[in-house]
């Protein structure tokens, strides 16, 4: 089975204590959709400027990724610029350029209505209510949100937690959105907004799944050396549900490997700028890294 990724599609300088790279490929969707595409099908919706590289449209392909949904528009595409600092897990906004992205309506092409596995990117809200609307019951929806939705629009996130399977938010947006410190009493007060599984992330603490067969905590894989985490929980969850779409049995069967996969797909990620490091990346070793993940964590 296929995965339908909606999302933002951007170009992102990257500055780091060590190191710059300005316009690299970037945006919830272009992590989320490589990542994915290790193990399944993937169709990507989004929007892109005529100043988009060609070379990222042919990254893009290489991967197997179809494109059919990504609009390309008069204009500038998405541009952000962040700096981090030392310790890699602050960072600090230097400017957002909305461009094309600012009026962008994801409008789904024929055969994306159909995509059984739906992952609705970060984006706001009233987008992803636009995709639901326009898919024919999917098998399984899990959206991402961030603070901003969660600061300008509450409204439309609490009713998109009504529509959809599974909600994947880290753990200041989960303090956030339910007032709680302890992250269980979090997790049990977003089930009663609607979502059947619900993961939080702990960026390098790995993350925490609650669903119909309890709690799971998922670790994320050990590296020695962290060169940009940008794009690592979009690849992530992208990982996550691109093995999700392609394993053999229920989703309650499958949703705990499937974010071991995820984990280990966002380590790579963060061993080079952007999506560098990500898109030289085997399914050997993911499946390597998997296994010494095992090897860690039984007991």
């Amino acid at each position: 089975m296929s995965v339908l990724i909606v999302g933002s599609t951007a170009l992102d300088s990257i500055k780091t204590p060590k190191a710059e790279n300005p316009r690299l490929l970037g945006g919830s969707a272009s992590h989320a959709a490589v990542a994915a595409s290790f193990f399944s099908p993937v169709k990507l919706i989004g929007v892109v400027g005529e100043d988009f590289p060609k070379k990222y449209i042919s990254l893009y392909r290489k991967h197997g990724i179809d494109l059919t949904g990504l609009q390309i528009e008069p204009g500038k595409t998405f541009h952000w610029s962040g700096e981090y600092e030392l310790n890699m897990n602050n960072r600090r906004t230097l400017l957002t350029e909305l461009g094309v992205f600012e009026k962008f309506t994801p409008h789904l092409p024929a055969a994306a209505k159909r995509t059984p596995f739906v992952l609705l990117a970060n984006i706001a809200p009233a987008l992803q209510h636009h995709v639901l609307d326009q898919m024919a019951r999917p098998k399984f929806v899990v959206a991402d949100t961030m603070d901003l939705w969660l600061n300008i629009a509450m409204d439309d996130l609490v009713k998109l937690l009504k529509r959809i399977d599974g909600f994947v938010l880290n753990d200041s947006e989960a303090h956030q959105l339910t007032k709680e410190d302890n992250v269980f009493a979090a997790l049990k007060k977003i089930h009663k907004l609607g979502p059947k599984y619900v993961i939080i992330k702990k960026g390098s603490h790995g993350s925490i799944l609650s669903g119909p067969k309890g709690c799971f905590i998922c670790p994320a894989y050990p590296l020695h050396t962290v060169i940009d985490p940008t794009g690592a929980g979009d690849s992530f969850v992208g990982g996550m549900m691109g093995y999700l779409a392609t394993a053999r049995g229920s989703v309650d069967a499958n949703i705990r490997r499937a974010m071991i996969y995820g984990s280990v797909t966002a380590s790579f990620c963060c061993e080079g700028f952007g999506l560098n490091r990500t898109i030289k990346t085997t399914r050997s070793q993911i499946e390597s890294r998997v296994k010494e993940l095992e090897k860690l964590t039984r007991f």
